[in-house]
């Protein structure tokens, strides 16, 4: 493609160069740079591309598009425009030929429950014979095939880069997790989004977005753009009716909306509930008819979750009885709510719960499957949001036995800071000696199980399905799953097949 059609959207400040230049390939990292590619320096959090000019020219690149007045190396084409995230976008679009075009694009977002709810609607379009594609913070598919993912939402350039690929595969529909950073950061302009869904929104990244205002801003902005791209289908967007931002995200909605909750009026509405152990069930009245749900997922969190997926599903035109069967089959999602089992006494649950609200739900849920005492390992991100801390530990102290503060990603923060602003909340419940505050996180997770009695429940909150722990700038391997078994088999428990005991 040449470097002028590239460029056909963009406002161009100034520039100089040829711009007849035939372009390979584009890039915002100068070390994926090769010879053709167009570099696009981005200003990030951490450090600026514009420093990087110089690497991206001697890798080969053909020509330069920044953001800042600055002196451009002599002898290569360049430009300069207002916004290089937006441009970046708006020329990875182009390059790879406009992909959201062809695909039926799901976005999904909110505080929490994005994973689930996305892995639950894809399971409703591959129970449709459709074949889709995921895209969210656990791992991105193309129809059944892994694809790493680094960020919950890529960098627009690799999001449109993944969706011309699922294009290409004949992918029909692709299911998006949507983070507000990505709204922000324009990682998703030129996705034309048929359906949104909101899950709900409470107290997060607002290091990122200072206000919870601005925070809502940013989901807005998917139901705003909802419909726009001429596309064949009909589009809506699926709202959580119960949630306090409700009415704000459904008034800039500029296309039918369906309702879902449990507590408020709905369109699609869940009754007779009734959490186990081993499950959830309930009732779902909906226009497409009622129907009962036994999910093998538990905790009412989950039932939110599976009334977003069946609203998608029956807005689609899905028969409510294939929704309903492909619900009742899913058996978990890596990290949200998951058992291990070592054959002990105790239960023990691995959750990726990191915020106010998705502790709180989370320790309810516990609480329900709970018939002795509920130990809490825990603690919060570094260089993040510094107001949830005390909040969590006050949760945390309100719903368990025993909490256990410990180290989570402390990234550049000290761990004891960070430990001593949670220990702070949980004093307001609970009095010194009745909580635990070990930093190392393996042994605050070899403790709190050392700790468990017959029929306590277990529940390491934090990090989920994430395989590493973030100290100071380096990514350590660590897994609290993996943790957990080799601690329960120190302990001396093996699951049965492991004895070969059959």
């Amino acid at each position: 493609m040449l470097f002028k059609e590239l460029l056909r959207e963009q406002k161009i400040i100034c520039g100089r160069g040829n711009y007849e230049i035939n372009i390979r390939g584009l890039a915002y990292d100068s070390r994926q740079i090769k010879p053709g590619f167009v570099f696009v320096a981005i200003e990030g959090f951490k450090t600026d591309g514009h420093k990087f000019i110089p690497q991206a020219v001697a890798n080969g690149a053909a020509a330069l598009v920044g953001q800042k007045k600055m002196v451009y190396p002599a002898g290569v084409t360049w430009v300069q425009v207002p916004d290089t995230r937006l441009a970046l976008a708006q020329m990875a679009a182009r390059f790879y030929e406009y992909p959201a075009q062809k695909l039926r694009l799901i976005g999904v977002t909110g505080t929490n429950g994005k994973t689930t709810t996305t892995n639950l609607i894809t399971a409703i379009y591959r129970g449709a014979g459709k074949k889709v594609g995921l895209i969210g913070t656990i791992a991105h598919y193309i129809g059944s095939r892994p694809v790493a993912a680094r960020h919950t939402t890529p960098e627009s350039l690799d999001l449109q880069q993944l969706l011309a690929e699922m294009a290409a595969e004949k992918i029909n529909t692709t299911v998006m997790e949507v983070s507000s950073h990505a709204l922000v950061l324009k990682r998703v302009e030129e996705c034309f989004f048929d359906i949104g869904v909101f899950t709900n929104l409470t107290q997060e990244h607002l290091d990122f977005h200072q206000r919870m205002d601005d925070y809502l801003a940013a989901k807005q902005h998917l139901f705003e753009v909802l419909g726009k791209g001429n596309k064949k289908g009909a589009c809506f967007a699926v709202v959580n009716r119960d949630d306090h931002y409700a009415e704000q995200i459904i008034k800039v909605a500029r296309v039918p909306v369906i309702t879902y909750g449990i507590t408020k009026p709905a369109l699609v509405q869940a009754k007779e509930i009734q959490v186990s152990p081993a499950g959830t069930s309930f009732v779902v009245v909906s226009p497409w008819g009622e129907s009962l749900v036994k999910l093998k997922l538990t905790g009412l969190f989950n039932v939110y979750n599976a009334l977003a997926a069946l609203a998608v599903g029956g807005g689609e035109g899905f028969p409510l009885s294939q929704i309903v069967l492909t619900l009742e089959k899913i058996s978990g999602v890596r990290g949200r709510f998951e058992l291990v089992n070592q054959g002990q006494d105790f239960t023990v649950v691995i959750d990726y719960a990191h915020t106010p609200d998705g502790l709180e739900n989370l320790l309810k849920t516990a609480r329900q499957i709970c018939t002795r005492r509920l130990i809490t390992v825990f603690g919060c991100g570094g260089d993040r949001d510094r107001t949830k801390r005390p909040v969590m530990g006050e949760i945390a102290a309100l719903y368990s036995d025993l909490p256990v503060i410990t180290s989570d990603n402390p990234r550049t923060e000290d761990p004891a800071q960070i430990m001593a602003a949670i220990e702070k909340g949980v004093l307001k419940g609970l009095k010194k000696g009745d909580y635990l505050v070990i930093a190392d996180r393996s042994e605050a997770i070899r403790q709190a199980l050392e700790l468990a009695k017959k029929n306590d429940v277990v529940v390491i909150a934090g990090k989920g399905h994430e395989d590493y722990q973030i100290i100071g700038t380096q990514k350590y391997p660590f897994d609290d799953r993996l943790e957990a078994i080799k601690n329960l088999k120190v302990m001396g428990f093996k699951q049965k097949d492991e004895n070969n005991d059959h």
